[in-house]
């Protein structure tokens, strides 16, 4: 578990988070939600340590990662696992290459074990030994999602991170992406944070919603929870788009027959 405990983060002088807390568990997809400077970014930014805050407290089942030396962080990053938004594989190495990288860096692993590792991972997102040699750019973006999914879990990680990981996809392609790391994070047990703006998403995977409005936690609850929030500020986010205000009035017509 991740617990975020009364966090304050500013930019100069500007005050970004405001006293935020929340607990992400294990074996959940929590999705973190809001409008573009919202403060989704810097939240995760500062769980991961990228951004030191000012105040407050981000634990990590119990370590205090506020208190940690630069040594202990190094070694906490060995148990996180990252899906960027645009995959960020390396262009020079192929498939199993990148998938391979962060064992090369973080593990003791003989080349044997590691190369099974990676061809591990690789199954597990569906990607065949045909690609394995294949550059990133020879295969598609669906694919690179895969793979860079593949890389972020060769290490075993307690906590995964995601950012945006359907930014530029299609939407079947977006739902095999939210069922995977879906399956990945039950199947392991893993700690699974994501920055994301797509509704689909959210109601496809979210375990567990995190509504961030202007720096403040503005909502909490899950995709059952989300259509009857009494929030206004997350209504007009939910219901932006003329798909889900015809889902909506389909609910009032439900209720009210």
């Amino acid at each position: 578990m991740i617990a975020v405990q009364n966090v304050v983060k500013t930019f100069e002088g500007v005050e970004v988070l405001h006293d935020f807390s929340v607990d992400f568990r294990e074996g959940e997809v929590s999705m973190v939600i809001g409008r573009s400077g919202s403060g989704k970014t810097v939240l995760m930014k500062s769980i991961i340590g990228l951004h030191q805050v000012d105040s407050g407290r981000i634990e990590y089942d119990g370590r205090n990662l506020t208190d940690m030396s630069m040594r202990d962080i190094r070694k906490l990053r060995r148990e996180v696992g990252m899906l960027f938004q645009g995959s960020a594989l390396f262009d020079s190495m192929s498939v199993i290459e990148n998938v391979m990288f962060p064992l090369e860096m973080f593990s003791d692993q003989t080349g044997a074990q590691m190369r099974e590792r990676a061809e591990f991972c690789l199954k597990r997102v569906d990607i065949g030994e045909h690609a394995y040699q294949l550059s990133p750019a020879e295969i598609s973006g669906g694919m690179q999602k895969r793979v860079a999914i593949a890389r972020a879990i060769a290490l075993n990680p307690r906590y995964l991170f995601c950012d945006e990981p359907n930014s530029g996809l299609d939407p079947q392609t977006s739902l095999v992406i939210d069922r995977l790391i879906h399956d990945i994070t039950h199947e392991f047990n893993i700690t699974t944070i994501i920055n994301s703006h797509d509704m689909n998403s959210i109601m496809e995977i979210g375990d567990h919603i995190v509504f961030i409005d202007r720096g403040y936690k503005g909502w909490e609850g899950d995709r059952t929870e989300i259509f009857d929030a009494k929030s206004e500020s997350l209504n007009d986010f939910v219901f932006a788009s003329q798909l889900y205000q015809k889902v909506r009035a389909a609910m009032v017509m439900t209720r009210e027959s």
